[in-house]
């Protein structure tokens, strides 16, 4: 089980605290840091100082790291023109050496656009199909090729498809909870399909629909990973579980029923019933980006058993 530390700056993180808290990432031992796209903070928070972008994060964050993968659940399509968000991706995964991964998705959250100008347009499924296949399709283009594309909302004419990602294939997450289209993308152009917030129960149905149209489009279920995400509080004993949630706003037995909260063994022993629903990796949502004993505890205490 590989597990992640995911990030929500627009609730209020500088540079240098994102930077912080992957270098820890990556100190102890985690797999990845990947973070939010969003402009706009959510609920009771004053968002300060303000949102940072998240291509520009993992360039900054490319070159000061040396091992943990890097991305985004999810970039919303609705933010970048497909090509320039190929162009943009396929750079920073050449800064890192080859550590990249897109998760993409429709876009959802209509304040932020208001809040920043941003078109939301209303057929934003259909658009985000088209960059789907825009961007997997300027990767895959050989070099000294050209690629064309002619579809409803975006139209791409002799495009050199430059520069190419150093990866040979940067992998691609979709996720979601919709029982019908987002398993058929998925099935067609992610590597990995992501259940963000998901019980066990509802896990397991989408991971079928998944590999259900994974089949259905002539590819083998198991060739995607399945990962979930889930908000993470950890503490040595209940007070310190309580000091976390009240830290973020929560109560205990929600993040319980809904997280994963509570000792470490309580923790290890959830994440072992998502393993046996074929979840294979887990981005930990960490929601107080200063507690960093937080993580060296997690790391110590959690990561070490399921390792």
């Amino acid at each position: 089980m590989d597990l992640r530390i995911f990030t929500e700056p627009q609730q209020g993180a500088a540079y240098d605290t994102l930077l912080t808290v992957a270098m820890a990432t990556e100190d102890l031992g985690f797999d990845a840091f990947f973070r939010s796209d969003h402009y706009l903070r959510m609920g009771d928070v004053d968002g300060l100082p303000g949102p940072t972008d998240a291509w520009i994060t993992l360039a900054g964050l490319a070159r000061e790291t040396k091992r943990i993968r890097l991305g985004t659940l999810m970039t919303a399509a609705t933010f970048r023109l497909p090509g320039v968000l190929a162009i943009q991706v396929a750079q920073v995964d050449q800064m890192s050496g080859g550590r990249v991964e897109l998760g993409l998705g429709a876009g959802w959250f209509e304040e932020e656009h208001k809040a920043y100008g941003i078109p939301f347009p209303k057929e934003k499924f259909a658009r985000f199909e088209e960059q789907l296949e825009i961007v997997t399709g300027l990767w895959a283009t050989d070099p000294g090729k050209t690629f064309d594309f002619h579809g409803t909302y975006y139209d791409l004419t002799d495009s050199p498809a430059l520069p190419k990602p150093a990866q040979r294939k940067i992998p691609v997450l979709v996720g979601g909870h919709g029982p019908s289209r987002t398993p058929r993308l998925a099935a067609k152009y992610a590597d990995e399909f992501n259940m963000p917030f998901g019980s066990l129960e509802d896990s397991a149905r989408q991971f079928g629909r998944v590999r259900a149209a994974a089949e259905e489009a002539g590819r083998g279920g198991d060739e995607l990973t399945y990962s979930n995400t889930l908000v993470v509080c950890v503490g040595r004993d209940d007070a310190e579980v309580a000091r976390r949630a009240a830290a973020i706003g929560r109560e205990v037995d929600e993040l319980k029923l809904n997280g994963l909260a509570g000792s470490p063994a309580e923790v290890v022993d959830k994440i072992g019933r998502y393993a046996e629903i074929g979840s294979r990796r887990i981005y930990l949502q960490v929601l107080d980006l200063d507690d960093l004993d937080h993580l060296e505890l997690i790391s110590a205490q959690v990561q070490a058993q399921l390792s």
